[in-house]
């Protein structure tokens, strides 16, 4: 499994940035300050949602990205910063076996279920992966929602944490629905609000 001393080395870093930058409200971190592992799991907004997530804990997130960005030198940096490179269009067994491996071995697995952020608009169907690996290891979710867009030097980003759940019904396409509910639940009780 990669180590993450890059990950340690740059958040710090990114938080400032991401700070100063986007300045970011953050709504239930009580849900992420849990010393367990669990699965972040909630919609993408932009490449820059990751800058995001990390600047909200301490701890490491170990995210699943599209397999395009582990290309020349960037794939140095991301093994170093134990992510895990995702095929879109095909299955990912061994993405999801070391996913599990890290959920296994008391850590956060970040996860954007719809699978990119390129759409029209709405929240798209989600994948199954993030409830597969939430019951395959009896690990919670913590479901999260982004609402607004990045604008520079103002505060148009907020970042929804919800209580953690667990995924207990075998019927994984049901839980793929709920998961997504909550999400865009949030999303409009929390969008209207601002």
């Amino acid at each position: 499994m990669n180590d993450t001393k890059l990950y340690r080395i740059l958040r710090p870093i990114i938080k400032i940035f991401t700070n100063i930058v986007f300045r970011p409200t953050y709504i239930g971190l009580e849900n992420i300050n849990q010393d367990k592992s669990f699965l972040l799991a909630g919609n993408h907004t932009s490449n820059l949602d990751c800058l995001i997530l990390m600047s909200s804990t301490k701890r490491s997130i170990h995210f699943l990205a599209k397999i395009e960005l582990w290309q020349g030198f960037k794939k140095i940096i991301f093994q170093n910063m134990g992510l895990i490179p995702v095929n879109r269009q095909t299955k990912n067994p061994k993405s999801i076996q070391l996913a599990e491996k890290y959920l296994n071995k008391n850590c956060i697995v970040g996860i954007f279920p719809e699978g990119t952020t390129e759409k029209n608009r709405g929240l798209l169907p989600f994948k199954i992966g993030a409830v597969k690996m939430a019951y395959d290891t009896k690990c919670d979710i913590v479901p999260f929602t982004i609402i607004g867009q990045y604008k520079i030097f103002r505060k148009s980003i907020t970042i929804v944490f919800d209580k953690p759940y667990q995924i207990k019904n075998e019927d994984l396409e049901v839980e793929n629905e709920i998961l997504r509910n909550k999400i865009k639940l949030m999303g409009e009780k929390y969008g209207k609000n601002k």
